[in-house]
């Protein structure tokens, strides 16, 4: 198989979605597919059998789970190009506003060209929980979603639900505080609506992710105020599912061994970058643990596209393949073809054992973005 490629295992996407069937019919909860970390259509036909829908944040990515995943498109959008907004109705069974002007804007339209279609609007709860700004969506004059001061009640009219979104890659007790935050600013209006989106950001198949103490906090919403709480996970459905194969084209010396990749941080990995983040190797260490130690750069001509350092209990050699790991979320969607790189093919190990390879990339996808 040539390099790089993403494999992405169909049998960890089962056990992970086995999880998200169990709370499922533990509280009767609602779960969507977050198409903006992962969408990689060739896996939908597995995960459809498990959850009900997907959430998208623009005309493609609800085309894409309209066409492919064939079950409920949840679209929420920071503002709606009103070219698309057609369109977008098509495909969309929920659609969701992000401030009283679009609401306002587009409210009417729903209602007389497709008046099955759900309405709801975001909140902002001002409550963070993540630490960095570029992934926190309550980091200070945030875009997104309505705070308590700029909430105007006589504006949200009959509105179908809400959609709270603050979370990324953290457990039940950052979701119970958030829910704490919520319902002390904008409580009142839990009652009249019919569902409540608590977006995505929950890391709900870790092994250390409080299953018992969400599943209470879900039950006891919906007991509550008499509505359907709703899910979006992008990450947790496909954690640990996708590793990124490379090879080793060189090793260079400069003060320390240097080895050089087939592919990229800043291309193939982009959150190794933004977050930022080491991603875990296959059969390496931290620096010091094993006894040859190597930094791991990228064949582009990008200063800083290094992955980072790492040590292995063999040395490195030219034609090694190194295998990164959790590599299925937030990758395929968000890689590029920086420098002219190849965008790595990508293949699915399928329950039976079998690895098909879906998708392959060349010349032509390269000139085509530019």
């Amino acid at each position: 198989m040539k390099t790089p490629v993403y494999i992405i295992s169909e049998k960890k996407i089962k056990e992970n979605l086995e999880i998200f069937k169990t709370l499922k019919e533990t509280c009767g909860c609602k779960v969507i597919l977050a198409l903006k970390a992962f969408s990689a259509y060739a896996t939908f036909p597995l995960i459809r059998q498990y959850l009900d829908g997907t959430t998208a944040s623009s005309l493609h990515e609800a085309r894409l789970g309209k066409e492919e995943f064939k079950k409920e498109v949840h679209v929420y959008s920071p503002a709606y190009k009103e070219s698309e907004f057609g369109d977008i109705l098509a495909q969309a069974d929920h659609i969701i506003f992000n401030s009283h002007a679009q609401l306002k804007k587009y409210r009417e339209r729903v209602r007389k060209e497709k008046p099955e279609a759900q309405i709801g609007i975001r909140l902002n709860p001002e409550h963070s929980e993540v630490d960095v700004d570029l992934y926190n969506p309550c980091s200070p004059y945030s875009r997104f979603g309505i705070t308590k001061k700029e909430l105007i009640d006589a504006e949200l009219g009959d509105i179908d639900g809400v959609l709270i979104h603050n979370l990324c890659g953290r457990g039940a007790d950052a979701l119970e505080r958030t829910v704490e935050s919520v319902e002390s600013k904008f409580g009142h209006l839990l009652h009249k609506i019919k569902w409540l989106d608590l977006g995505g950001g929950h890391l709900i198949t870790s092994p250390s992710y409080d299953l018992k103490k969400l599943s209470t906090l879900i039950s006891r919403i919906q007991d509550t105020y008499k509505l359907r709480v709703i899910l979006e996970p992008g990450e947790a459905v496909v954690l640990s599912a996708g590793k990124l194969v490379v090879e080793v084209l060189d090793i260079v010396r400069n003060e320390k061994d240097i080895v050089i990749i087939d592919s990229s941080a800043t291309a193939h990995m982009p959150d190794v970058l933004e977050m930022p983040y080491r991603p875990a190797i296959l059969g390496a260490g931290a620096v010091g643990e094993c006894d040859y130690e190597y930094r791991i750069g990228s064949m582009t001509c990008l200063s800083g596209d290094i992955v980072g350092d790492y040590s292995f209990s063999q040395p490195l050699k030219i034609g090694d393949r190194l295998e990164f790991l959790d590599m299925a979320q937030y990758s395929m969607v968000k890689n590029t073809t920086f420098n002219g790189l190849n965008l790595p093919s990508i293949a699915i190990e399928r329950l039976n054992g079998d690895v098909e390879i879906v998708k392959e990339f060349g010349y032509e996808d390269f000139k085509r973005r530019v």
